[in-house]
């Protein structure tokens, strides 16, 4: 800790984290025990959260995220969407082809900006809200291919045909290594199947979003 940082929020917005990686909650005892502080410390710390809705105690005592996370959330998609226009534009001018940014929405993918190339006659008309399973389509199948630990940044992207709408392929890359966002970057076209060329720039886009929300 430095000068100009406060112990106090450090420690709630840790207290928070430890909460978002588990599904069945802490206690006081367990995050006592994980921030290297004393139960008094947590005790406080969990109040102040409860206040403002972030966290919740179920009735044995444990700690879980609050709903009031959901209302911080849905000021993050206007910010990644703004964040990854301009080369979601690049790509769909250059490929042709609709381009998507898709971020994880519960067990779906949610298409989060949407852009259509403005040269070509017939393109895959793909809106922002859309969502689908993970495990169907190029944008969610990319997403669980960076769950991986060893997913490349460079050389990973994912091709589907047919799997969202008939006659429409995907080419998807994940971002990677952005801190609490998981998503992906692609397009979608009116063919049997998507060029290797298109795959490549597609990698290129995503490393350029992930870049720009870092």
């Amino acid at each position: 800790m430095t000068a100009e940082t406060s112990q106090t929020l450090d420690r709630g917005l840790r207290v928070l984290k430890l909460l978002a990686d588990t599904d069945h909650g802490l206690t006081v005892t367990e995050l006592s025990h994980k921030l290297g502080v004393n139960r008094t410390v947590i005790y406080r710390l969990l109040a102040t959260l409860e206040q403002h809705s972030l966290i919740r105690r179920d009735l044995g005592g444990r700690a879980r995220v609050g709903l009031g996370v959901l209302g911080l959330g849905r000021q993050v998609h206007p910010l990644v969407r703004e964040a990854a226009l301009p080369s979601l534009r690049s790509l769909a001018e250059e490929v042709g082809a609709t381009a998507h940014l898709t971020l994880v929405d519960g067990s779906d993918a949610l298409a989060v900006a949407v852009v259509e190339p403005s040269w070509t006659d017939y393109h895959v008309a793909y809106r922002p809200g859309f969502r689908h399973p993970l495990d169907r389509g190029a944008a969610g199948r990319a997403i669980l291919a960076g769950r991986h630990p060893d997913a490349d940044p460079a050389a990973s992207y994912v091709l589907t045909h047919g799997e969202l709408e008939a006659g429409a392929s995907g080419a998807a890359a994940p971002l990677l290594g952005v801190a609490g966002i998981e998503g992906s970057v692609g397009v979608v076209m009116l063919s049997d199947s998507v060029p290797e060329k298109v795959g490549d720039r597609v990698v290129a886009a995503a490393q350029e979003v992930a870049d720009a929300l870092r």
